[in-house]
């Protein structure tokens, strides 16, 4: 099997400047959708910026008006599915209850559900270019830890506002192992070609298994703060 292909992120200064017109927007999306495409089909390493740009219609000097080199194609893709996942979620997570209720499992369990759906919704609607990406190491070394970054302020407010407050340091914590498992169980299921029943079925063991965890964490949470007071 020929080595997985790796690639270093641009910095600023290396990439080509956002297009300000609308035709220019449009020419620059449609070459970021034509490598989405060609990289789902072919995989990363496999497509070259001739291909993708042949593919989309346009001259390669077109291609490089954009975009300086593959790897930055590949960066773009990337930030775009992780704007798509962020939005996706920031968009239903001010919709869950704000009322204290009683963090059972079978509550905790629902809520873990319903933001795994989320997820899942996006990552399998974009599974062949996901498999690209994972194919090159991209989303592993990079995704999951700008997804960390970028969705850890939210999920601390769901947290806040389905369990009740709690200490920032304790959120943080609690934030980052449920993006860093239950996010990353979701990642694997959207991306590995399994039946959707197998996916469904995966998925819903990670919710209770997280809702289980969540459920004695508050618990504990809350026993040590009766017993300090």
């Amino acid at each position: 099997m020929p080595p997985k292909a790796t690639y270093r992120r641009k910095q600023p200064s290396q990439a080509r400047r956002q297009p300000s017109q609308d035709r220019a927007k449009e020419t620059r999306d449609h070459i970021l959708d034509t490598a989405a495409e060609l990289f789902g089909s072919l995989g990363v390493a496999q497509t070259s910026t001739n291909r993708i740009a042949a593919e989309a219609g346009v001259s390669i000097g077109t291609l490089y008006r954009y975009f300086a080199d593959r790897s930055v194609i590949v960066d773009e893709l990337l930030d775009r599915l992780l704007a798509d996942l962020e939005g996706g979620f920031t968009a239903r997570a001010f919709e869950f209850s704000g009322s204290r209720v009683v963090a059972s499992v079978d509550y905790c369990t629902s809520v873990v559900s319903e933001i795994l759906a989320i997820f899942s919704d996006i990552l399998v609607a974009n599974s062949a270019l996901l498999r690209a990406l994972i194919g090159g190491v991209q989303f592993y070394s990079t995704g999951l830890p700008q997804f960390e970054q970028r969705l850890r302020l939210i999920v601390k407010v769901v947290l806040i506002q389905g369990l009740g407050p709690a200490d920032d340091r304790y959120l943080d914590t609690v934030a980052f192992v449920f993006i860093n498992t239950g996010f990353a169980a979701v990642v694997r299921a959207a991306a590995e070609e399994v039946s959707e029943s197998e996916r469904v079925d995966a998925i819903a063991m990670t919710a209770r298994m997280m809702g289980t965890w969540l459920a004695a964490e508050v618990a504990a949470r809350d026993s040590a703060v009766i017993e300090a007071g």
